[in-house]
């Protein structure tokens, strides 16, 4: 048994859609998360900023003792953490891979859209991904620069919110898309108001989802399963960590643990 925490981290509350599904999938499993939140959103931020900025977090969780870090961001997952594997000695998994993978299996027309955040969508990493998977399939995307600022406030609900949806969405729905993969772990707190948009008849990929299934084979795999429960969960943050609290919980409810703040510098 390896009763050593998780690492998770993030720009800011997006990677908790990981943290769900580790609860849920992996109950034994103790995380320790970070969120970025003094330097959110990450979408804008440059290949270099990104590279410090996972470099610090990483050095952090490993500090707390993580066994497994999963890079719950689809901007540091599209442009660095390739890099940044190379430089340390434990197992990094980032959401990009088993998110195309996932979407290359679930699409029947071969016609996937991708919202994801600027930077994302401007490395083309989700396109080279799915076409490695499935070499016919036209990928469409959409970069959503408002989404992760209005999810980090809280104003999920919001008019705004869900006008900027909208206007993210309907280029892709013209394509014909099939398939909708949510390219930034803060999407999933749309859920609901992206599948009034969609319809059924357009699968609604979850790249969290389809990463923590592929990082629970990974410690098996590894022998760093945990089989007991060791603790509760743990969450840091560069910047405020009652705003982090009252949006987090939105997601997570009483598994949300009190936050605290952590300067990286």
């Amino acid at each position: 048994m390896n009763s050593r925490p998780i690492g998770v981290y993030d720009s800011g509350v997006g990677g908790l859609t990981v943290v769900r599904e580790i609860s849920s999938k992996l109950p034994w499993e103790r995380v320790v998360y970070f969120g970025d939140t003094a330097r959110v959103p990450y979408g804008e931020k440059t290949a270099e900023e990104l590279l410090g900025f996972s470099r610090e977090i990483i050095k952090f969780l490993i500090g707390q003792g993580s066994k497994y870090i999963i890079a719950a961001c689809n901007t540091t997952s599209s442009q660095v953490l390739e890099y940044v594997k190379l430089e340390f000695d434990i197992p990094i998994i980032g959401v990009l891979r088993p998110g195309a993978y996932a979407a290359s299996k679930a699409t029947r027309t071969g016609r996937i859209g991708v919202m994801g955040t600027s930077g994302t969508i401007r490395s083309c990493a989700y396109e080279k991904a799915i076409k490695e998977y499935l070499a016919e399939g036209k990928v469409f995307s959409s970069a959503c620069p408002q989404l992760v600022p209005l999810i980090e406030k809280g104003a999920i609900n919001s008019e705004e919110t869900i006008r900027a949806l909208h206007d993210y969405i309907a280029p892709l729905m013209a394509e014909d898309i099939d398939v909708l993969v949510l390219g930034c772990t803060h999407y999933p707190y749309l859920i609901e108001h992206i599948k009034r948009i969609t319809g059924p008849r357009v699968e609604i990929v979850d790249p969290a989802r389809e990463t923590v299934t592929v990082a629970a084979a990974a410690l098996q795999e590894l022998g760093l399963q945990s089989r007991e429960k060791t603790g509760q969960h743990e969450f840091a943050v560069s910047g405020d960590p009652v705003l982090f609290t009252a949006v987090g919980s939105k997601l997570l409810g009483d598994n949300l643990a009190e936050t605290r703040r952590v300067d990286l510098s």
